[in-house]
């Protein structure tokens, strides 16, 4: 039997093959850090202050930014605090927060380090292609692209049934 591995299967196992190989390798920390707290903690360090901003320089949802979020408060490494327009909280590191993405400083690094690495060893420029894959799906869907990938293949088998008649 032959099988053909997915985009989205593939993805996620190469998702969990350096996350859990990150998770390992991470420094000891007074908290239970989990690697989803990563990009969030990352884009909070860059500046951004609410989960709408958070979702705008990350990949994440904001479903996946405010569980994320929640998970963060419930371990300590931030807090909400009101701003002037009530409709919003910023979100702030707190000490524990703060000494922790002191802690992953060399590790986050470390990280880019070694997919640059990879990139060199498989002659593959890794997150360029991710990079330009996801800006081409961002300006036309998976969606119409596989529709039109069916119209496609359906056409091709219309074709194949005429001469076949």
């Amino acid at each position: 039997m032959a099988y053909i591995h997915g985009i989205g299967e593939m993805l996620r196992y190469l998702t969990e093959l350096f996350d859990s190989g990150s998770e390992k390798t991470y420094p000891e920390l007074s908290v239970h850090y989990r690697p989803r707290y990563t990009p969030v903690m990352r884009a909070i360090v860059a500046g951004a202050t609410t989960v709408s901003e958070i979702t705008s320089v990350t990949f994440l949802t904001q479903g996946a930014v405010s569980q994320t979020v929640s998970l963060m408060e419930k371990d300590g490494l931030l807090r909400r605090e009101a701003l002037p327009d009530a409709r919003k909280n910023a979100l702030r590191l707190t000490p524990l927060g703060r000494s922790v993405q002191r802690d992953l400083e060399v590790h986050w690094q470390s990280i880019f380090l070694a997919v640059d690495r990879l990139e060199k060893e498989t002659g593959l420029p890794i997150m360029k292609t991710l990079e330009q894959t996801i800006k081409a799906l961002d300006e036309r869907s998976a969606e119409g692209r596989i529709e039109e990938a069916k119209a496609d293949i359906l056409k091709g088998e219309q074709r194949n049934d005429e001469h076949e008649t």
